[in-house]
């Protein structure tokens, strides 16, 4: 709950056009932008993901995806679309895509985690 009243007051600085330390560290950093939206929307989805004890739906084959990961990609969707409404702000599929990477990244993460969890431990 933390974290998504983090990232609800990182957005709502964004989309006030307020600044920030935040902002400016990221802006030191080379592709600052794009590295922040993947850390914080994998950590979201791992968060988000736990949150909802891991729980997956089947997509194709062995596929599954986690109800986690979605409910963070539709929060990540609908709030990159609406930046296209708000004047401070520009649409950014560069954007979406790297806070889709990190859904990924988190996702692949956490199922590898979980993996090695269920497997018995040899002694």
């Amino acid at each position: 709950m933390a974290f998504a009243a983090f990232l609800g007051w990182i957005i709502y600085l964004a989309n006030s056009g307020q600044n920030s330390l935040f902002f400016q560290w990221v802006a030191a950093i080379p592709y600052g932008d794009k590295l922040g939206h993947f850390v914080l929307f994998a950590t979201f989805t791992l968060l988000a993901t736990l949150a909802l004890g891991a729980r997956a739906m089947p997509l194709y084959g062995k596929v599954k995806v986690y109800w986690g990961a979605l409910l963070v990609f539709a929060f990540a969707l609908i709030e990159e679309i609406s930046q296209a409404f708000i004047a401070t702000r520009t649409f950014d599929l560069v954007d979406l895509s790297a806070d889709l990477l990190g859904i990924i990244a988190a996702s692949m993460v956490l199922a590898w985690v979980l993996k090695r969890q269920a497997q018995p431990t040899e002694r």
